[in-house]
């Protein structure tokens, strides 16, 4: 049988409190279990046991060099339902200054930013299948600086992603 999904990953982070505030405040995510130096946490509309584990390793660790001088993850995604929902978190990433870039990739709408110990990762939007056009397809080319204001105006500030759905 294929793999369907990503059910969760794992982070290892200095201080694992400063990083599960930052995760419930920029994010939304809530404790399901925790233990000394340890966190499982759990999205909003998630049915998962956990999404996002946390480890700390303590303030003596050295910031990772994955894609500068050795191999390792770049970045999470996560999705969000609605455009209206990704600019509110990228006025919440913009505010505590997490927020490192913005773009469009034609199908998807996607935030980049960094957690307290520099680690990046995505939140976005997929446009729903049965909105992508030949137009849109095309555009999948190249990516463009994210445009919230003109993507609300095309599909809608609340109008469902296509969660899970990319072209």
């Amino acid at each position: 049988m294929p793999v369907q999904r990503l059910n969760h990953a794992v982070l290892y982070v200095r201080d694992v409190e400063r990083s599960v505030a930052f995760y419930q405040q920029m994010l939304g995510f809530r404790v399901v279990m925790s233990m000394p130096g340890a966190a499982f946490l759990q999205a909003e509309g998630s049915t998962n046991d956990h999404d996002l584990g946390l480890f700390e390793i303590g303030s003596q660790a050295g910031p990772s060099a994955a894609g500068r001088s050795t191999v390792g993850l770049y970045h999470l995604a996560w999705e969000v339902d609605t455009l209206e929902e990704l600019e509110r978190i990228a006025a919440r990433l913009r505010e505590s200054g997490a927020l490192v870039g913005a773009s469009d990739h034609s199908t998807t709408k996607a935030l980049y930013a960094k957690d307290p110990d520099g680690l990046e990762f995505e939140v976005s939007w997929l446009v729903p299948a049965a909105l992508i056009t030949e137009e849109v397809l095309a555009g999948r080319s190249r990516i463009r600086p994210l445009d919230l204001a003109a993507d609300k105006e095309r599909y809608g500030a609340r109008t469902r992603g296509g969660v899970g759905v990319s072209v």
